[in-house]
């Protein structure tokens, strides 16, 4: 018996090793092929209330034009996707950035069979999680109530579908070209519907249409009209308030029928051109290109040694930085690139891209692409000097065109940190002459140019009492992004006094540092602070956040900030405070709790607000003050409790890309504290491997071999053989291709001796131009 046993046990433990090796084996396997560990339901188990990253499965391609998603919520809902939702009610194109700013250019497509429906209720159809298939790629969903398979792949301005019928003589597709104006006509001969929607939530022309053609590969035994939910009988063309159209065929038991769909912002000839991207391919091939384009971007990074959940987590984040801002152009019959213009309602050749928010994006997801996609973002740049040709202004937040949301000019940081990180081939003096305009104008909306200019550039701030809502996180702003024009008009070698005049104002947030309090607080035009003040007040002198967020935005002088606080011991402290605090607020400004106070609240961090913008570089500043520890201490944290490959993935918005970066940059071991210099603050490196692939075709290989769960600490750091004293590494550095190897630990490093060349830049420690 006791041999037996033994017997039994050396099985056994062959076996559970065998299986290791395997799933090992595996993982590094998937490493290759990434878009496997990607989730694109990560996020959605959101509401109003509540975010969990407020996002939808987004099929499409990278950066692609048109997206794809089921649609579980109403027409006109923001949440196009809900994961705890059981009907769908169609498959929709949609080009929504956000729920908070909707959607535009949308309209769908919905199988039925047996009696015919066309209310967005009445055909909802029940659906399970366990029957759906959400790869970035390819959607695959069971429609219980018709007994129809739906699959989706797509392209980057058009999408291939895929349906499987039961056998019925009464199989029926309800196209919605939704309400606020819609066209739609059914041409039979050519198996084909064309139509357009002018459905959106603002930031467009009068003349702003999305032409659509769909084609099936099967004949119709039925077509109709309809307007306002009702058949419209012997016509096959309509225009109205709220069109569609229904066909019908007779199918057979598993039968597919095909349809390709492709849309434009300009024509209906140029919506057939987009079609051109499916041509012959079968269903099959669209989904392998789809996939295969997602591998090589996802494999631009590559990982090692991590945990399945942390490939899974890391990649999907990866995947959501890739999706925006978007493309908002396309290539005509001539092969030109051209673009609906949504500032002057006008077709315009040349790039453009949209749906982005600059005060999210600026801080981690440009930054991205100015290290792993240069060309691309010098594309970008390009499509911003046509916005600011055909509309007069920068967009701050583009959706597809000016929308009125969100505060700064943060379009100054995006600008420059893509010339001095080496993107050209674009009108740089074009961009320059609007931030110029930005930096001494108000715009036409609150969010364009910069509000309270006048105030901001006569006094160095907005104050809190003259009618301009969140004036203390403007000032913050506008004085980083004034340093960002500094930076660029040195490059440029503008004349003097205009170097030396933003040089100065973006040392203007030293006006709102209130000595008593440590904190940073509105001021009012006499030059008093305002009273009574609540570092916990949400809103009111800020945005989204309150005093314990926004004294930290001071991204171009740390060490001037350091200095106001009364040196190294007591801004360590006070970072420690913003953990240690209770997680208190006062909503009193908004009338009610927001859902980035909740948010907070329930996160178990103090003060905290990763789920929001403004204070997620706050981490890294433990580096400038010499405890890089700490730092590292609360990026692993932060990392592990925060997020996950899950439907409640994200702890806030996940915004365009902007809260992933965050991930994928602290994953490789650093993170652009200040966008508009060329350095990477140090933290520590998630896996025990990463390869960067620049395109300049160099190699940034990141080692970790010792890391872990506990080994979080770094003890030592050397590039490219030589020790590695400094807490950030160069832009240049690293696009030269370097080989960084970390030392971690599982106890911090506190003896380690900073000199000053060793810690980030800092304005009030500048004797040269910065690093670059």
């Amino acid at each position: 018996m006791t041999i037996l046993k033994r017997l039994f046990g050396l099985v056994l433990w062959c076996s559970i090793v065998f299986l290791e090796k395997s799933f090992a084996q595996t993982a590094h396997s998937n490493a290759y092929d990434p878009v496997e560990y990607v989730n694109p339901l990560m996020g959605t188990a959101s509401k109003p209330s509540l975010s969990n990253g407020n996002t939808y499965p987004a099929i499409a391609l990278p950066w692609g034009m048109n997206f794809w998603t089921p649609q579980t919520g109403k027409m006109g809902n923001g949440w196009i996707y809900t994961y705890d939702a059981d009907k769908i009610r169609g498959f929709k194109q949609t080009h929504q950035p956000s729920p908070w700013m909707k959607d535009y250019g949308q309209f769908s497509l919905m199988p039925v069979t047996g009696k015919l429906k066309i209310n967005e209720d009445e055909r909802a159809s029940w659906f399970s999680h366990k029957s759906e298939i959400v790869r970035p790629y390819y959607y695959c969903v069971y429609l219980a109530d018709y007994d129809v398979t739906t699959e989706i792949a797509p392209t980057e301005r058009a999408a291939c579908f895929r349906f499987t019928f039961p056998q019925t003589d009464s199989a029926y597709m309800v196209i919605d070209a939704f309400d606020s104006g819609s066209y739609i006509k059914i041409i039979p001969e050519q198996q084909t519907i064309i139509g357009y929607t002018t459905k959106n939530s603002g930031g467009v022309p009068d003349n702003f249409r999305n032409y659509f053609i769909i084609r099936f590969d099967k004949k119709f035994a039925f077509n109709t009209v309809w307007s306002d939910g009702k058949t419209v009988d012997k016509k096959l063309e309509l225009e109205g308030n709220h069109v569609g159209a229904i066909i019908g065929f007779k199918t057979s038991p598993g039968e597919k029928i095909q349809a390709q769909v492709a849309s434009s912002f300009i024509s209906h000839s140029q919506a057939r051109i987009n079609l051109n991207e499916i041509g012959s391919d079968s269903f099959e091939t669209i989904k392998q290109k789809a996939r295969a384009s997602w591998n090589k971007e996802l494999s631009r990074i590559h990982v090692e040694g991590g945990t399945t959940d942390q490939f899974r987590t890391f990649y999907s984040c990866l995947y959501r930085s890739l999706l925006f801002p978007r493309k908002f152009y396309e290539i005509d019959a001539n092969g030109k690139i051209v673009h609906y213009s949504p500032y002057n309602g006008k077709t315009e050749a040349g790039y453009m891209f949209t749906d982005t928010g600059f005060w999210d994006t600026f801080r981690a997801l440009f930054p991205f692409l100015n290290l792993m996609y240069p060309s691309l973002n010098a594309k970008i740049q390009e499509g911003l000097v046509n916005a600011y040709k055909e509309g007069g202004w920068l967009p701050e937040w583009a959706s597809p065109g000016l929308r009125n949301i969100m505060i700064g000019s943060n379009s100054a940081s995006i600008v420059a940190e893509a010339w001095l990180k080496g993107c050209r081939g674009y009108d740089i003096n074009t961009l320059y002459e609007a931030l110029l305009k930005n930096a001494e104008h108000e715009g036409p909306l609150t969010a364009v140019g910069r509000k309270g200019a006048a105030y901001y550039n006569q006094l160095g701030y907005v104050p809190c009492d003259v009618g301009i809502k969140e004036s203390a996180a403007r000032t913050l702003e506008y004085a980083y992004d004034d340093f960002a024009i500094y930076q660029l008009a040195k490059a440029l070698k503008r004349p003097q006094a205009e170097i030396n005049r933003f040089a100065e104002r973006c040392r203007n947030y030293r006006n709102l540092f209130d000595p008593s309090t440590g904190l940073m607080r509105g001021k009012k035009e006499d030059g008093t602070f305002q009273s009574p003040f609540n570092p916990f007040k949400w809103g009111d002198s800020f945005t989204e956040g309150n005093s314990w967020h926004y004294t930290w935005s001071v991204f171009h002088d740390v060490q001037g900030l350091i200095n106001l606080m009364g040196g190294k011991t007591q801004f360590i402290a006070r970072l420690d405070s913003v953990f240690s605090l209770p997680p208190v607020f006062d909503e009193s400004y908004y009338k009610s709790v927001i859902h980035e106070i909740r948010e907070m609240q329930i996160a178990n961090m103090g003060q905290y607000a990763h789920g929001n913008q403004p204070i997620q570089h706050m981490i890294y500043l433990y580096n400038y003050a010499g405890a890089p520890w700490k730092a590292q201490y609360w990026i692993r944290e932060t990392m592990n409790r925060m997020y996950l490959p899950t439907p409640d993935g994200y702890c806030g918005d996940e915004d365009n890309g902007q809260t992933s970066a965050w991930y994928v940059f602290s994953a490789m071991g650093f993170y652009p504290v200040c966008p508009a210099l060329g350095q990477y603050v140090m933290g520590a490196p998630l896996f025990k491997k990463m390869i960067l692939s620049l395109e300049n075709g160099k190699q940034v290989v990141i080692n970790a071999a010792l890391n872990g769960p506990e080994n979080r600490y770094v003890r030592s750091v050397t590039c490219n053989g030589q020790p590695h004293t400094k807490t950030w590494f160069s832009h240049q550095q690293l696009m030269q291709g370097a080989v960084i190897n970390f030392t971690m630990s599982p106890v911090p490093y506190k003896n380690r001796r900073l000199l000053p060349a060793d810690l980030p830049f800092s304005l009030s420690l500048e004797v040269s131009d910065p690093v670059k």
